[in-house]
């Protein structure tokens, strides 16, 4: 009889988890209560949220909740089954139709969560010889999604550039082959960094290399431009990508995601898409709710510009305050401390004064280069930023994060 090894052998020699539990300082899968918009509950206290993708505060909206129940009530709690399947409503078409539209695309697609939309589309938009270039803090779906399309077709080839470095870019696309096929994906805003990819100049780029450019707008839509319709109305509309994604589990109030463009390839990754044709499609009340946030998106852009208002000034206060905030340009505003002790301690201190934030640690950012990620909603109060700030600053100064 042979004496194999154990396959969960790791998992009983992983320990780190616990001992961050035993001490006191595990930030991770902490439950929350209650959601008050702004303010959640968590272990019976009462806490400012500023770790929230919730950009425009519509997840606590009572339209949006109402449009899901509606959603349920007529036609269920699931599809339960794929779209090629039983799975496809008249809701989702009717989603889709207005996605395309919302970002001006021929066609859209959704899928059941924005990371498969990543999973599907790269996967089956790649193949045989292809080469794919990624930035390197693009998100970790891109990869993943990068990842199955090579596992399928062993030889598709994968460069990265440095981020937001258009010169490497270049130099990157210097060396594939004219014959090849290049695909170039980059997110609009990045998701830890909370700057903005060079769309205009990406597109230039890669129109004079014959290349295709998948945007990635998760974090974009909703929070750029002036009525939020992301990076490209952030450009005012001078470049365009091939092909747009985002997922609705940030200021869309729900869960699911997207991919828009010409309506053939859009048909192509229909039928081609593994992590759609074989997953559930999305439930009726994660629809509703979808489709009633663009409505109140297009309706009230106010909301989008009291979001954009929100980040100068929690940008403003935390350089006058002395933290690192990199290149953050939006309401994402990354605090980079570099050390993951020093992280975690000043992720606690917040959290023990009523702050919620996320402290990021390798592998979601490079080695050394830990932080604590704060986000913002419009329906954060001027009285509870200006507490966000001042808490930090106190706590800050006590970590030698920031000088006293």
């Amino acid at each position: 009889m042979k004496n194999h090894s154990d396959v969960f052998e790791k998992c009983h020699e992983f320990h780190e988890a616990e001992e961050a539990r035993k001490g006191g300082w595990y930030p991770f899968f902490r439950p929350i209560e209650a959601n008050h918009g702004s303010r959640v509950v968590i272990e019976g206290r009462e806490m400012i949220m500023a770790g929230s993708n919730n950009y425009l505060g519509l997840a606590f909206d009572e339209r949006v909740r109402e449009a899901a129940i509606h959603a349920v009530e007529q036609y269920g709690s699931s599809c339960s089954g794929s779209r090629f399947m039983n799975g496809s409503l008249a809701l989702h078409e009717e989603l889709e139709q207005k996605l395309a539209t919302f970002v001006g695309k021929e066609s859209a697609l959704v899928f059941t969560t924005g990371y498969q939309s990543n999973l599907g589309a790269i996967s089956a938009l790649l193949g045989a010889d292809d080469h794919v270039v990624t930035d390197k803090l693009d998100h970790a779906s891109i990869m993943d999604g990068v990842f199955l399309a090579r596992g399928m077709q062993k030889n598709i080839t994968m460069h990265r550039f440095r981020h937001n470095d258009l010169a490497d870019l270049r130099k990157v696309l210097e060396r594939i082959p004219e014959s090849a096929g290049i695909l170039i994906i980059v997110d609009g805003v990045f998701s830890m960094e909370g700057d903005i990819a060079l769309l205009p100049e990406i597109r230039k780029i890669a129109d004079d290399y014959g290349a295709r450019v998948y945007l990635d707008e998760a974090h974009a839509i909703g929070v750029l431009g002036k009525s939020g319709r992301g990076t490209v109305e952030h450009f005012e509309g001078v470049a365009q990508p091939d092909l747009t994604m985002c997922t609705f589990s940030k200021a869309l109030a729900s869960i699911g995601g997207f991919i828009a463009g010409e309506e053939r390839v859009i048909d192509y990754i229909r039928h081609h898409a593994r992590p759609l044709i074989f997953s559930a499609s999305m439930p009726p009340a994660t629809i509703g709710a979808t489709l009633k946030s663009i409505e109140i998106i297009q309706q009230e852009p106010e909301r989008v510009q009291r979001l954009q208002h929100i980040a100068r000034f929690m940008l403003d206060g935390f350089k006058a305050l002395g933290f690192n905030t990199g290149t953050a340009e939006t309401p994402i505003v990354p605090l980079h401390i570099g050390d993951n002790q020093k992280t975690f301690l000043f992720w606690k201190a917040l959290f023990e004064r009523g702050v919620y934030v996320n402290p990021v640690i390798a592998p979601a950012v490079p080695p050394n280069g830990a932080m604590i990620r704060t986000s913002y909603m419009a329906v954060h109060t001027d009285e509870e930023l200006e507490t966000i700030l001042r808490i930090s600053g106190e706590e800050g100064k006590k970590l030698g994060i920031i000088q006293s």
